[in-house]
């Protein structure tokens, strides 16, 4: 592991104070060399942990500023190291005046995740936990707080820890019994393990489903917005992001790009994406746009399907052949735009709704007439959207995967477990079982960091902000 000591700003711009974090074997002794007690008397280096001290930083003589420096030995810090943090105040000149005399005096300038993971190198936490710092820091809503917190706190690391200390458990016997093959004894319970592997594939099969539910916490549920040119599709966007996002106009196939943003409602983070609208075209770069449509329309877990009030019978029977095969697994959001221009005895339903799919899962549609560019009934259609989402609520209790990494590990833990499963029906030796066990085992670990190689640590923590 590295030996240097490192230096960071911690802190963002603009605010009153500003901290700097510096960890490592010398960071006490190198704090000593710039900051001067107020109180004559105790040096840094004589003070007990967890202590505050107000004092001067100087450049020489110079007074640079007054400051409150806390004490942190190790292994009792973040980093499980000797580290300071010196609060200043905020002044960006003055937080850069204290990193250059923390450098020239023996630190080294932090790498973007370093802190956090001398953490995991020191044994403070787990990868999975690590990983659920730069997931507090992104957090945006109440759920994603709590399902970071949780896994910070240990709930996912728990939880993988029992699996795999059950396996290891199991496979030590399996194992014992191939020392003494010969013997032809049976130190496992066949039964008591396919009991045992029942049990877990049930546990890691719930972890594996959790994710659609923590990936849409984390990153936003995926609404596509779709339908003919001119439909109101970005000014339907702009309402719900409440800014000028997207171009609007009256000319045909003003949108040629994908255009996403994220957006709370109701508590329910939603990733809106505004797409090129359908027609027949012979523009080249517009026929590229749809074709994206239909790729995002692939992805979402809602769609919004904009209909012209005037016209929007015959722009279903037009499209349905299109859109609705593509919609069975999703739900599916009718909305009517410009119903300013129709009486209200003309906002009436087409029925049957979709004539040409007959069996399509009406449970899971639901249609609104509104008016974007007046405003109307775009808070309905909002409580829809959040309706439509049906995201649980969340408590710090819950273990809900939000990490794509630990989805794969996690994905093929239980092909592993399965395989377990499978020989046990079957009766396979011993040796093919303690296999299968022993990659679901790896897989498992992988996630905590137990068997990570050097690369997949680097990746992780270059995504992490500096100072952190």
């Amino acid at each position: 592991m590295n030996q240097d000591t490192i230096c960071a700003i911690a802190t963002a711009q603009g605010g009153a104070i500003g901290t700097i974090r510096i960890s490592g074997s010398k960071a006490i002794e190198i704090a000593n060399r710039i900051f001067v007690p107020a109180r004559s008397g105790k040096q840094l280096s004589d003070q007990k942990a967890y202590t505050l001290t107000f004092g001067r930083i100087y450049d020489g003589a110079e007074i640079v500023d007054e400051v409150l420096v806390s004490l942190f030995r190790s292994p009792h810090s973040y980093t499980g190291e000797d580290s300071v943090e010196i609060a200043c105040h905020g002044s960006s000149y003055i937080l850069q005046q204290v990193m250059q005399l923390l450098i020239r005096n023996g630190c080294r300038m932090a790498q973007p995740g370093e802190y956090t993971q001398r953490a995991f190198l020191n044994g403070k936490m787990d990868l999975s936990q690590a990983e659920a710092v730069a997931d507090l820091i992104a957090s945006s809503s109440a759920a994603t707080h709590r399902l970071a917190m949780s896994q910070m706190r240990g709930g996912f690391s728990k939880e993988l820890t029992d699996l795999r200390t059950k396996l290891l458990n199991f496979t030590s016997m399996i194992e014992l019994e191939l020392d003494f093959s010969e013997e032809d004894v049976e130190f496992a319970d066949r039964e008591a393990l396919r009991q045992l592997a029942n049990g877990i594939e049930n546990v890691i099969s719930r972890l594996v489903q959790s994710f659609s539910v923590g990936n849409a916490i984390k990153n936003g549920v995926p609404v596509a917005i779709i339908g003919e040119t001119n439909a109101g599709k970005s000014t339907l966007l702009n309402v719900l992001l409440n800014e000028e996002k997207a171009i609007v106009s009256d000319i045909h196939g003003t949108t040629r790009d994908v255009i996403e943003d994220t957006v709370n409602i109701g508590g329910v983070t939603f990733r809106f994406i505004d797409t090129a609208g359908i027609r027949e075209t012979d523009d080249t770069i517009e026929t590229l746009g749809i074709e994206r449509t239909f790729q995002k329309l692939d992805q979402a877990e809602i769609v919004i399907w904009m209909l012209d009030a005037v016209d929007g019978t015959s722009q279903i029977s037009q499209l349905s052949d299109k859109i609705l095969p593509r919609c069975e697994d999703k739900h599916l959001l009718l909305v009517f735009n410009k119903a300013d221009l129709v009486t209200p005895s003309e906002q009436v339903l087409p029925s049957p709704l979709f004539p040409n799919f007959p069996h399509f899962p009406e449970d899971r549609v639901n249609a609104i007439f509104i008016s974007a560019k007046q405003r109307q009934h775009t808070e309905d259609l909002q409580q829809l959207l959040v309706n439509a989402a049906h995201l649980p609520t969340v408590t710090q209790n819950d273990v809900i995967v939000t990490n794509v990494r630990h989805y794969e590990a996690l994905t093929h833990a239980l092909q592993a477990i399965q395989r377990v499963q499978e020989g046990l029906a079957v009766n396979i030796s011993g040796d093919f079982l303690s296999q299968d066990i022993r990659e679901c085992i790896f897989h498992i670990s992988d996630i905590a960091g137990e068997v990570t190689n050097d690369m997949v640590l680097q990746n992780i923590f270059l995504h992490f902000c500096i100072g952190k």
